[in-house]
């Protein structure tokens, strides 16, 4: 006899990793064995210091947070919903939980059987790759003290691309060599004309006798333990560690591994006694690999051309789909892509400038405004840029805007061909309108928030959420103190502004139903966009203003503020936190689906549980608009 329950949880297993890799008969078997447990509001699942269970779990319906308590406060770290896995550790560790499990609201969630799942995927690379991957993003803490300034990279070796770890790497050939006869002065300058970060000391045979990198020149000169003029054969470290010419991608991270070292001498015949022929180094591994952010920011920065840029900002594509398929936090994966994209646009800055005829004739700074400026934007969308130059002489105004201009127009010719279409509305720095002085910016500020009207609420959404991308910070610190000096001056601007966040209501209609567009093109559409994330972006905005609170521009980490900073709303801040990298991470993912936007979704294409993750969504927008109107006494304003 079928056992009909079983066949309701393969076929809701089936359309999640990992368990969308299993057979189809193991699956059906895993199916039978597991535990359904309901669980109300409140109720926990396992506990910070409870010994690991014999299960993993996976949220059938409902959410589940994943908190950590320090003893001081209790942190949410992640909020897992339908179709998420969570408790992985006794999978890597029989150790004791990091973090409490706590149902968010009514759930029921499936408990995986840790025995027999791991025995019908323990030759599964490509599961044993996700498992990992996940239990790595979800850890508390998942990088050391010293790694915690860096981005989040994926470390995990990549199993799932054999055919990548087994070609032949790409290595430096033809590499900058000294003799052993030269001194360390010598060979500094041939590193520091050839911006290399190691030299190969050679014999007279060209055979590699060692190596100098900067480390060294740090360690054993900048102290003071040997003197600039010093052999090199002093210095070097001897002997080196070599390889063959068709080495492989897996050797090649094998052998600098298991020796400690950052660059491997390729020889003649992978010996240290053939001729040397060119220099393997940890970059060159990493490029081979493909997709890592730290490799795509080093292309960025070498960049001498815009096609290159263009083929560079195209791969961190490829790494956003990767992220997001590893389930990758989404906050990692803004911070990830955000300074990508400020990278691009900071060298499209910088080869503009080599186009002008001569150098900027003061100090200036761009902007980035919009979703670049509160640094969450994921996909290629149009430009928001703006340009502040230093106050000038009356007489020398004019002369100095036309040449910001002409910059401005290469920095958005440059910022387009790399993908970033023209903003529809010409809210770019090559517009005269937005290429002032930081004098006129400070007016125009002012008479935005002191004489508030249609328009001018218009570009506050675009123009309040700025960040300084490039050039002189103290003008936007400037710019910034006058804008919150204005701020106490007034609450009419408040008042607008929460008028104009509650004008798009909650996406859902009385019966629950989304509320699609009704004409157009757009026609039977759903905006994500423009119904559920900018009402959330714009409450943020409007309330941390409010607060006075400077250098928070990210919409989730604008409503964690808001949590620390107002307690007896913590819950609905902190769900409308939740809520926005949740729709981010949807219209993300639907972007790259489609090759657009993402704001645009046909309802007819999501499954069941993609649409009631969808509307769990919009819960805390109904709520944090019923605070607007409360807060900004909106309801005799019109």
């Amino acid at each position: 006899m079928k056992n009909s329950i079983a066949e309701r949880v393969g076929d809701f297993l089936k359309n999640y990793p990992p368990f969308n890799m299993v057979r189809a008969k193991n699956l059906t078997d895993l199916a039978s064995e597991i535990n359904i447990i309901y669980l109300e509001k409140g109720n926990t699942v396992f506990k910070k210091g409870d010994s690991t269970h014999e299960h993993f779990y996976i949220v059938r319906d409902g959410a589940i947070s994943s908190n950590y308590n320090n003893g001081k406060t209790i942190e949410i770290m992640n909020i897992h919903d339908t179709g998420d896995i969570f408790g992985l550790k006794p999978l890597i560790s029989k150790d004791t939980y990091n973090l409490t499990t706590i149902a968010n609201e009514e759930s029921i969630v499936y408990a995986i059987p840790i025995a027999l799942f791991q025995s019908i995927t323990d030759n599964n690379a490509k599961i044993q790759k996700y498992l990992i991957t996940a239990f790595a993003s979800n850890t508390y803490t998942p990088y050391t003290a010293e790694e915690s300034g860096k981005i989040f990279v994926d470390y995990l070796p990549n199993t799932s691309q054999d055919i990548v770890n087994f070609q032949t790497v790409n290595y430096t050939k033809a590499p900058i060599t000294c003799s052993l006869k030269s001194t360390l002065k010598s060979a500094a300058k041939k590193m520091c004309k050839h911006k290399i970060g190691c030299i190969i000391v050679v014999d007279e045979n060209k055979k590699p006798a060692g190596i100098i990198t900067n480390s060294d020149i740090k360690n054993k000169i900048a102290t003071g333990l040997f003197p600039i003029d010093t052999r090199v054969t002093n210095i070097m470290n001897s002997p080196v560690i070599t390889g063959k010419k068709d080495l492989t991608v897996a050797d090649g991270q094998l052998q600098m591994i298991k020796n400690n070292i950052g660059h491997l001498c390729i020889t003649k015949d992978g010996s240290i006694n053939s001729k040397l022929i060119g220099v393997l180094s940890h970059h060159d591994v990493l490029a081979t690999l493909g997709n890592n952010p730290s490799v795509i920011l080093k292309e960025i920065k070498r960049a001498k051309r815009t096609k290159k840029l263009r083929a560079t900002r195209r791969k961190a594509n490829g790494l956003l789909k990767s992220y997001l398929e590893q389930n990758i936090p989404i906050s990692h994966i803004i911070n990830v892509i955000s300074q990508i994209n400020d990278a691009v646009t900071i060298r499209a800055i910088e080869l503009a400038i080599k186009k002008m005829p001569t150098p900027p004739p003061v100090t200036f700074s761009w902007l980035a405004l919009g979703s670049q400026g509160r640094k969450e934007q994921l996909l290629f969308t149009d430009q928001d840029n703006a340009l502040v130059f230093e106050d000038v002489p009356e007489k020398k105004r004019e002369e100095t805007q036309t040449y910001f201009l002409e910059l401005s127009n290469l920095i958005t010719q440059t910022l387009n061909k790399i993908g970033f279409e023209y903003c529809e509305a010409d809210m770019m720095a090559s517009n005269p309108e937005w290429c002032k002085s930081l004098s006129e910016w400070q007016n125009q500020f002012k008479k935005w928030i002191l004489k508030p009207d249609e328009k001018a609420i218009l570009l506050s959404s675009i123009f309040f959420d700025y960040n300084c991308v490039y050039g002189n910070q103290e003008l936007i610190n400037k710019l910034t103190d006058t804008v919150y000096n204005t701020l106490q001056e007034t609450t009419l601007f408040f008042r607008f502004l929460a008028s104009d966040a509650i004008k798009s209501p909650s996406p859902l209609g009385f019966f629950r139903q989304f509320l699609i567009e009704q004409n157009g093109e757009q026609k039977e559409l759903f905006n994500i966009k423009s119904r559920a994330v900018m009402p959330l972006v714009d409450a943020a905005r409007l309330l941390i203003l409010s607060k006075q609170i400077r250098g928070v521009n990210n919409t989730y980490e604008r409503f964690e503020r808001l949590a620390q900073l107002e307690p007896e709303n913590k819950e609905l801040y902190e769900s409308c936190s939740y809520a926005f990298k949740a729709l981010s991470k949807f219209k993300t993912k639907q972007g790259l689906l489609h090759n657009n936007s993402g704001k645009l979704i046909d309802l007819e294409t999501l499954t069941k549980e993609e649409k009631l993750k969808l509307r769990r969504c919009f819960k805390p927008i109904q709520e944090i608009q019923e605070i607007l109107k409360i807060r900004f006494d909106l309801k005799n304003f019109i």
